[in-house]
């Protein structure tokens, strides 16, 4: 038999995820959908984006342009 636990009973014992948690989630089944080439692409862009140091704020200058 199946302990079949209400949406209710388990917010109300375990309270409701965040909305990074949410978006974590939607993300991670995005990726899992991905083929297994896509998903070291994704892999090798975000160490890529990790590792590389933030750029300036207003470009390579960091200047801003008012036009």
């Amino acid at each position: 038999m199946k302990n079949r636990t209400s949406v209710s009973e388990v917010s109300a014992a375990l309270g409701y995820p965040s909305n990074e948690t949410v978006q974590g989630l939607r993300l991670w089944k995005a990726f899992i959908k991905l083929s297994p080439s896509q998903r070291s692409e994704v892999l090798a862009w975000v160490e890529a984006l990790a590792t590389d140091p933030a750029p300036l704020p207003g470009g390579v200058t960091g200047r801003f342009t008012t036009r």
